[in-house]
């Protein structure tokens, strides 16, 4: 279970590339022989730890014995109490260095594309892929907590891909990240593209190792969005705000999601693009060839 959140099992993540979906697991196993006597007996079981637990123990003793000379009272009492604690984000946060050097070595841009349900990510990176695949060698990462649907849009627009299926968990984590890049065998001087599970509080906790973060709104979701998830904002690079055709149906307000986002992290870099109708796509396009050329 994930000690950040309480989201799923470790034995639930499962890697999938279309066409192989033979499944691979993100278990741990442990195999254990015990003897007892003449009987010898071997099971395995998966199992993540944490503990966080506090010990205390008190002893009174009240002696009351009288002597012919003298009488003697015995008030004895200790306390003990030990409280551990640790960074449960550290080991991701270390993978996500781990990750964030070997991508920096094979010269591979990474972006991590975060958002709620629906936002139009794999909408994005579908056209993203058909209109500038031939300037960019693309890799993603699809990450869900079930099916293969989204895996099998991106191949079908033309890039390889793997899906991560999560089970219960609501974000991806650094360990994850790092396993799929290598099935994936993502090449030298590419760009990886890393889509998120659809979810704006859990995933902002996690370093993947990114270049950039990038958190995707849309129209339709309400131009206050940045103040009810400050977090996901704040730890972003850039902000894209999709489904700009809508704007003449939708109560939206376009300046007051920018200064409400501006108010959360000043350092944001907007594009306003509507994935339906091509607008603002160049200026996407330009900004993803010019960043993934620089990281050269």
């Amino acid at each position: 279970m994930c000690d950040t959140c309480g989201c799923g099992h470790p034995e639930e993540v499962k890697m999938n590339i279309p066409g192989e979906e033979t499944g691979s697991d993100h278990n741990h196993d442990h195999n254990h022989s015990h003897s007892h006597g003449d009987d010898e007996h071997s099971h395995s079981h998966q199992h993540g730890h944490s503990h966080d637990y506090q010990h205390s123990h008190d002893h009174l003793h009240d002696t009351d014995h009288a002597h012919n000379h003298h009488e003697h009272d015995h008030d004895h009492s200790h306390g003990t109490k030990i409280q551990l604690e640790t960074d449960i984000l550290q080991k991701n946060n270390l993978l996500a260095e781990r990750n964030r050097g070997f991508f920096d070595a094979k010269n591979i841009f990474c972006l991590n594309l975060v958002s709620s349900p629906g936002s139009g990510k794999t909408s994005l990176l579908e056209k993203t892929i058909k209109d500038i695949g031939d300037k960019l060698n693309f890799f993603i990462i699809e990450g869900d907590q079930q099916t293969m649907n989204d895996a099998f849009r991106i191949k079908n627009a033309g890039a390889p891909v793997i899906q991560i299926n999560t089970g219960n968990g609501c974000h991806l984590d650094a360990d994850m990240i790092s396993k799929a890049v290598k099935k994936l065998e993502v090449t030298d001087n590419s760009a990886l593209i890393i889509e998120n599970v659809g979810n704006l509080v859990c995933p902002a906790l996690f370093d993947l190792g990114e270049s950039k973060r990038i958190v995707i709104m849309s129209t339709t979701e309400g131009d206050d969005k940045p103040l009810k998830y400050p977090t996901m904002f704040e730890s972003s690079d850039i902000c894209i705000i999709n489904k700009t055709d809508l704007l003449p149906y939708v109560d939206f307000n376009m300046e007051k999601a920018k200064e409400h986002a501006m108010k959360v992290n000043h350092h944001l870099k907007f594009f306003d693009i509507s994935v339906k109708t091509g607008e603002g796509m160049d200026e996407w396009y330009e900004w993803l060839l010019a960043s993934s050329k620089n990281a050269e």
